[in-house]
């Protein structure tokens, strides 16, 4: 199957790589918004299919999977 063909209804979805961390982890996320492009780092609260909620320094924030540009697990922030 090429990149242009609509999905085959009778194969499995594209994985969705956020459903692999785990709440506890540290991740950051890159999601569109309508003022711009942002950025959420912080430790992971909640993983669905449709959302991730990461608690980051000014609150928990909502990323919709519709929003979302890249997202990766990071390592803890440098001690002090």
């Amino acid at each position: 199957m090429t990149s242009d063909q609509p999905h085959d209804a009778g194969q499995a979805p594209p994985p969705l790589p956020w459903m692999a961390w785990r709440p506890g982890e540290r991740v950051v996320v890159r999601y569109r918004a309508p003022d711009g492009v942002h950025d959420a780092l912080g430790d992971l609260l909640e993983v669905t299919p449709d959302a991730v909620v990461v608690q980051t320094r000014r609150g928990a924030v909502r990323v919709a999977a519709a929003t979302m540009i890249t997202g990766k697990r990071v390592p803890p922030p440098p001690g002090r």
